[in-house]
């Protein structure tokens, strides 16, 4: 019986694990896992997609600065240009996984700037502050851990960003172990934080915002702008203009996927009544192999094309085939508000697009390459309009 309760709070029980160290979670295990790959890299077992990790590393940094306003030089308040900022960068780590060499140089001199001058900077604002370092040594215990796991990442950061920096780069195993060192001390600080922000609740920024997009509404952002530029890249590549890597483009979907289980709780077929410890293992457990096919090019992309595109048909159908039942079940009072009304459509149509995508990935070529494209850049574009009607249903429900 013990043990059955113990499940039951695994499974139910809403875990405590905040925004920020949910995307360092998320950060850490990517550094740590390609950190592991490159070794067998290093070895001439697998093969290597830098680009991937480029682009991989670029969408969890324009995360960061969408929903906490933290960039790599520092907090900033999350204006419209600072989502405009992050959007733009997430655009360029999305198009960089995604379509080898179109941006050359720009995606690592960007990251090197990020991780070096970023993490050099952040790591002079630490010391220089008076009311950070010096008082948390001070105070000790779990504060003197953040002070420690801080000067750890910021450091590191600014080795991994000269890293970027150096031609010829250091040879394979030395930059595997700088990124598993990385990626540890990144794993280590969001641990620190959740004890931290569980003993200071007021010091979580994401918990103190009042101001700005939500989490959910966040992601939806991210998304729409995810899938409308993926639609946009995919009618090019379907007339054979430009060369695409499907590795990295699973992997981002099941990353994305992942953070939103780690984050929310949100699963690509439902919510999850709670974020739980369940689903945070469960976000671990699809970031996991979305991060290796970001960087090992073919060997995840039969199977996750298939997991995917499941995914997708369960998205669109389980909704779809609630409306339904609904239809047939007891007449209940429509929706009054035309807002409502039109979010109830936004929705159908997005579960049809859901399935149209779904199958297209199960089906090889039951629908064109080229109307693929237009069917995710309609997707994302449905998302971004159902990310303005939920804004105007929240900003009525405030009146």
């Amino acid at each position: 019986m013990k043990k059955q309760s113990k499940l039951a709070r695994f499974i139910w029980q809403a875990a405590e694990l905040p925004l920020e160290s949910v995307i360092l979670l998320l950060g850490g295990m990517a550094l740590a896992v390609v950190g592991g790959l490159l070794l067998a890299v290093s070895a001439g077992m697998l093969p290597y997609y830098a680009e991937g990790f480029w682009g991989l590393l670029l969408v969890v940094y324009s995360l960061q600065t969408i929903s906490l306003g933290k960039t790599p030089f520092g907090e900033l308040r999350r204006s419209r240009r600072l989502i405009g900022f992050g959007l733009a960068m997430s655009c360029i780590g999305i198009a960089t996984g995604c379509i080898p060499g179109l941006f050359g140089l720009l995606p690592r001199l960007l990251l090197a700037a990020c991780f070096g001058l970023g993490g050099a900077i952040q790591f002079i604002q630490l010391y220089r502050d008076e009311t950070r370092l010096r008082v948390w040594l001070k105070i000790g215990g779990d504060l003197r851990r953040l002070a420690w796991a801080c000067a750890s990442v910021y450091s590191l950061s600014a080795l991994v960003g000269l890293l970027l920096w150096l031609e010829p780069p250091l040879p394979t195993p030395i930059s595997a172990i700088l990124l598993l060192l990385f990626g540890a001390a990144a794993i280590h600080l969001a641990t620190v934080l959740r004890r931290v922000y569980h003993a200071y609740p007021g010091a979580d920024s994401a918990q103190a915002a009042k101001d700005g997009l939500s989490f959910d509404h966040c992601m939806l952002l991210f998304t729409g702008a995810f899938m409308v530029l993926l639609g946009l890249l995919l009618v090019p590549v379907s007339l054979g203009l430009l060369p695409f890597a499907a590795n990295a483009q699973l992997g981002l979907l099941m990353t994305i996927f992942a953070l939103q289980m780690l984050a929310a709780g949100n699963t690509p077929i439902g919510p999850f009544p709670r974020r739980s410890w369940f689903m945070v293992c469960l976000g671990l457990l699809f970031a996991l192999p979305g991060i290796v096919s970001c960087v090992i090019p073919g060997l995840l992309v039969a199977p996750l094309t298939i997991f995917v595109g499941v995914l997708n048909l369960l998205g669109g159908l389980l909704p779809l085939g609630s409306r339904i039942f609904k239809i047939f079940g007891p007449p209940v009072e429509s929706a009054a508000h035309p807002l409502l009304q039109k979010l109830s459509r936004t929705q159908l149509l997005l579960n049809l697009l859901s399935i149209l995508f779904g199958a297209s990935m199960l089906v090889p070529g039951i629908i064109p390459g080229l109307v693929t494209g237009v069917v995710l850049a309609l997707n994302g574009g449905m998302l971004l309009y159902l990310l303005r009607l939920l804004l105007s249903v929240a900003a009525l429900g405030a009146k």
